[in-house]
């Protein structure tokens, strides 16, 4: 009987993180190369927001849970999350259920987001150098939005779309580094 109490059972399930991060990453480039003024916001931001940033890192966020991993849990789904309530924000409007979003409370969206991000880039501390970048970024990004939102400068909102490119970039970086040293079994791109 003693024997089988130390049988332990080996995780041999696919790492879901870097699903999870080009979900993220190649969600916040599109959305970015359009707060940057490259083009107007259209049914392939929304549309990939839904289902790639939305629903992919929910699913992540699950398949993180499994694993027993509190902090990409919390990041996939929440993110995911962020992703279908920004698509509603948009949408809601256009279907009589709700009024337009104001200025201010975009802002105070976008602050919280910042904020909960800002927690989470202390979370990454314990993490890899490329996790810190992404969530570091991430947090200025959120937090130039709300102010770009908050002041009405179109300027910052600007900059603030070349700063999520980056961010998207290092979160599409991290997976695609992830997924390679994994399938060579060394370090291909650091982390």
């Amino acid at each position: 009987m003693s024997e089988i109490s130390n049988v332990r059972a080996v995780d041999a399930t696919a790492n879901p993180a870097p699903l999870g991060l080009c979900g993220f990453g190649m969600t916040t480039i599109l959305l970015n190369l359009h707060n940057a003024g490259l083009f107007e916001l259209d049914s392939t931001i929304m549309t990939m927001g839904v289902f790639y940033g939305g629903l992919a890192q929910f699913i992540v966020g699950i398949m993180e849970w499994k694993k027993n991993n509190t902090f990409g849990t919390v990041a996939f789904c929440s993110y995911g999350m962020f992703w279908l309530t920004l698509v509603g924000i948009w949408t809601l409007p256009t279907l009589g259920a709700v009024g337009q979003p104001t200025a201010t409370s975009m802002a105070c969206f976008l602050g919280l987001w910042g904020l909960f991000t800002l927690f989470l880039f202390v979370g990454t501390f314990k993490l890899s150098r490329a996790l810190q970048f992404v969530f570091g970024t991430l947090t200025l990004l959120f937090f130039l939005l709300a102010w770009s939102k908050a002041s009405g400068s179109h300027d910052l909102h600007t900059f603030a779309g070349y700063v999520g490119i980056v961010c998207g970039g290092a979160a599409f970086y991290t997976a695609m580094a992830q997924v390679l040293n994994e399938l060579y079994k060394k370090k291909i791109l650091p982390l």
